[in-house]
C-alpha cells in the first residue's frame, strides 16, 4: 500500500486540479496508479531489452524509472565512482 501512495503522491504532485467531484469513486486513483506504473513497466521492459547496457547500467536505469515514479529506492548504496 506505501508503493500505491508514493505512485499516486507524484502524479498528484505534478497535475493542476480544479474539479471537484463530491462523489468521486475510489476507482480513478487506482486507474491513475495504474496508468503510471504500466507506464514504468513499459519502459523498464525497454531498459531490460536494450543489449547495448551493462548489467549494471541495467539496474540502474530501473532504478532511475522507480525514482521517477516518486517511489524510493535505497538500492544504489552499493554504486561506488
Amino acid at each position: 500500500m506505501e508503493l500505491f501512495k508514493e505512485i499516486l503522491a507524484k502524479i498528484l504532485k505534478n497535475e493542476e486540479i480544479h474539479i471537484i467531484f463530491p462523489n468521486l469513486e475510489v476507482e480513478i486513483t487506482a486507474k491513475l496508479v495504474e496508468m503510471q506504473s504500466f507506464k514504468a513497466l513499459q519502459k523498464i521492459q525497454a531498459i531490460i531489452e536494450n543489449d547495448d547496457l551493462s548489467d549494471f547500467h541495467c539496474i540502474e536505469e530501473i532504478i532511475l524509472v522507480l525514482e521517477e515514479m516518486g517511489t524510493g529506492c535505497n538500492r544504489n548504496d552499493w554504486y561506488f565512482d
